[in-house]
């Protein structure tokens, strides 16, 4: 059925009014289909319970899936633990196999709601998947809600700020130049802006951070700094959103990936795991991923440990 013809035009992403709902589908709304995928999949992660219980009980299968996952998978990744119960008590099975191997109750043992669902014998986290969800929880509090739209970072394993800055070829910013581009960094000349960056030692490594601009992101700046390491740059694009990649040993590894987007059909265990518990969190994955522990936001939003003024190159073709 076409999505024009469904029943369901103009819901867009509010799926939270049952009487609206329960409108539609007694005026033939499709159960079972909107707009190229499934309407309890949408109610799962953007509906509310309500919602969830009155189309679990309209559908043929409530563990039907779309791009490989129930909406009971939906429901506990989106942090909708509510809509899980409902699906749950439709007779959803929180147990089923899904990306990596994880089923939706399992994941849930590493969230916000580990009493989710009743949990059968066998079903477990191991000691090392403990761990990974202990240090989630500890890094996105320490790292705390802040703005970081437009921000560019590369989050560098296993050296300090001043190796950081020796690999950049980079030379210190004098105070009075930092504390006029802080004045207002838009009426700053753009070109020399983006030569400038703050490097952070942190635990496990160091940050580079430009809280105006993309340069830290760069192919020539994350090579220079992955020698014999990796790092995970990332640029908080305000038009397209955040955009990852991973360089390894002067070796771009990925490129426009997608930190904090949330698990993919075909990522491995780990990835599922980790995509999972950093959700919404592109910065703390972005450490994560390269094994940083920093204790704040300081190597992020500043101040950093040292301003420095990269030399002039092109590091788009590296």
């Amino acid at each position: 059925m076409a999505p024009e013809s469904d029943g369901w035009s103009g819901m867009g992403w509010d799926w939270t009014d049952v009487a609206e709902v329960r409108r539609r589908l007694d005026r033939g709304a499709d159960p079972e289909h909107w707009g190229g995928g499934r309407p309890l999949h949408r109610a799962a992660a953007f509906g509310s319970p309500q919602v969830v219980a009155e189309l679990a009980d309209r559908v043929s299968d409530v563990d039907a899936t779309q791009h490989g996952v129930t909406a009971l998978w939906e429901a506990v990744v989106s942090r909708k633990p509510d809509n899980a119960r409902a699906l749950a008590a439709a007779g959803a099975d929180p147990w089923r196999p899904s990306p990596g191997g994880w089923s939706p109750g399992r994941l849930s043992l590493a969230g916000p709601t580990p009493d989710l669902f009743p949990v059968p014998d066998g079903e477990y986290l191991t000691d090392a998947e403990r761990t990974v969800a202990q240090e989630a929880h500890r890094l996105i509090t320490a790292l705390g809600t802040f703005y970081y739209d437009g921000t560019g970072l590369a989050c560098v394993a296993g050296i300090d700020a001043a190796e950081a800055v020796r690999r950049m070829e980079a030379v210190p910013v004098a105070d009075e130049v930092i504390a006029e581009l802080l004045e207002d960094v838009y009426r700053y000349d753009a070109a020399e802006s983006l030569r400038i960056v703050g490097v952070t030692s942190v635990p496990g490594g160091c940050v580079v951070t430009q809280p105006w601009g993309y340069a830290p992101h760069m192919p020539g700046v994350l090579t220079r700094l992955s020698t014999g390491t990796v790092c995970y740059g990332m640029y908080a694009n305000p038009k397209s959103g955040n955009q990852g990649s991973i360089v390894r040993d002067g070796t771009v590894e990925g490129w426009d990936l997608h930190p904090g987007g949330g698990p993919d059909p075909y990522d491995t265990p780990e990835q599922v795991l980790v995509s999972y518990l950093y959700q919404g969190n592109p910065v703390a994955y972005c450490c994560a991923f390269a094994g940083l522990r920093p204790t704040d936001a300081r190597g992020v939003v500043g101040p950093p440990d040292i301003w420095v003024q990269l030399p002039r190159r092109d590091y788009w073709n590296h």
